[in-house]
């Protein structure tokens, strides 16, 4: 049986970790935008597969019986293209996806569509902004001139990006008495992060929260429809027992 990983998150190699020692041949896929990404267990492939018809095409010629999509929350391109995909060769596809966040009492959260959405609630929440959301998509704060920006990401950002802007590069987890620290020492009354889930970024919530400082949370784009989804590797890998036993379709039940 030949089960293809989406990965390039926590989730991916600990199922590939789990998969590692079965009758099984697992091939993880990463992106490739990271410089020097965490490597999972097993076969990996890195760089994209030219949409869904090269997908399905990969599939077709590697014998692919399973697709686990365990991508970041925010990763939605390749998850459309996995589903169709995954369609149109008629490959069972599971989507492992962590949890979102969810706020506390005492917390002060601002949802937002989008980036641009967060862009646009900011002037009214603060003037020196820690921006979690990695170096992607930073044009959508480029025309913030009033604001300073705290970048952190894994690789360094490129134009273009907010002019007042200092860059911290740094890859999770986290601690509390860390992230506490940051927003004291640069001064930091607005947080932006992506509503990614997960426990190795969380704590700038909570270090957020004692603060009093206000957080703008983007909202992660939806599964595609149809496609059954768990929130654990271990789960993923119960799925991928059935695919086996069954040859077909299961449900994430």
């Amino acid at each position: 049986m030949h089960v293809l990983i989406l990965g390039g998150t926590g989730e991916a190699r600990r199922l590939a970790e789990l998969l590692t020692g079965r009758a099984l041949r697992v091939t993880s896929s990463l992106a490739g935008r990271v410089a020097a990404p965490r490597l999972p267990p097993g076969e990996v492939r890195i760089g994209g597969f030219g949409g869904a018809d090269g997908l399905a095409a990969w599939l077709r010629e590697r014998e692919v019986d399973a697709v686990v999509d365990a991508t970041h929350p925010f990763a939605g391109t390749i998850s459309f293209n996995a589903a169709l995909a995954a369609a149109a060769t008629r490959v069972p596809l599971l989507a492992l996806r962590r949890p979102g966040w969810v706020p506390g009492e005492g917390d002060d959260w601002h949802e937002a569509g989008s980036l641009e959405d967060a862009a646009t609630l900011l002037p009214a929440l603060g003037r020196r902004v820690f921006l979690t959301t990695g170096r992607m998509g930073l044009a959508a704060f480029a025309d913030l001139d009033d604001l300073w920006f705290l970048v952190r990401s894994v690789d360094a950002p490129e134009p273009p990006h907010p002019a007042r802007m200092e860059v911290l590069l740094d890859r999770g987890p986290f601690s509390l008495a860390g992230e506490r620290e940051l927003l004291l020492r640069h001064r930091i009354d607005v947080v932006v992060t992506k509503d990614s889930g997960g426990a190795a970024t969380a704590p700038k919530l909570a270090a957020a929260r004692q603060a009093g400082v206000p957080v703008v949370v983007v909202r992660r784009p939806p599964v595609p429809e149809g496609v059954p989804t768990v929130a654990e590797p271990e789960q993923a890998v119960r799925w991928l027992t059935d695919v086996r036993d069954q040859g077909s379709f299961p449900d994430a039940g």
